[in-house]
């Protein structure tokens, strides 16, 4: 993977669903970003690259449920690359509040929010 991100990643370990139709697989996210996740390959999981699917997992000690409607934009025997193309705004909210206290840096995190937020010319 190259260092072309735009976006600050954290390592996050937590249990988490992808869904796709009516199908949906157990999986582990390994780090998250506002525009996406790196999560391990669901066994038995078969979609390809531009597959769109959603992402859902519970924030630990808590009942609040974040939901990502992802592209898979990256895949390999052991993990997919999601880039998030539609978040809700409560999922968004609690994302960025994770992200803030593990980067420690809020500054950063706004200029990230306001790029993702501001269309490209």
């Amino acid at each position: 993977m190259d260092n072309r991100r735009k976006f600050s990643r954290i390592l996050f370990a937590a249990s988490a669903h992808l869904a796709q139709t009516e199908q949906t697989w157990r999986t582990k996210i390994l780090d998250l970003s506002l525009n996406g996740a790196l999560v391990e390959l669901p066994a038995g999981y078969t979609g390809q690259l531009h597959t769109i699917l959603t992402l859902a997992f519970v924030l630990a000690d808590s009942d609040i449920e974040l939901h990502m409607e992802a592209e898979i934009v990256h895949k390999t025997p052991e993990h997919l690359g999601l880039k998030c193309t539609h978040i809700d705004v409560d999922s968004i909210t609690h994302l960025r509040r994770i992200i803030e206290l593990n980067m420690g840096d809020a500054e950063l995190l706004d200029r990230e929010l306001t790029s993702l937020i501001t269309p490209v010319p």
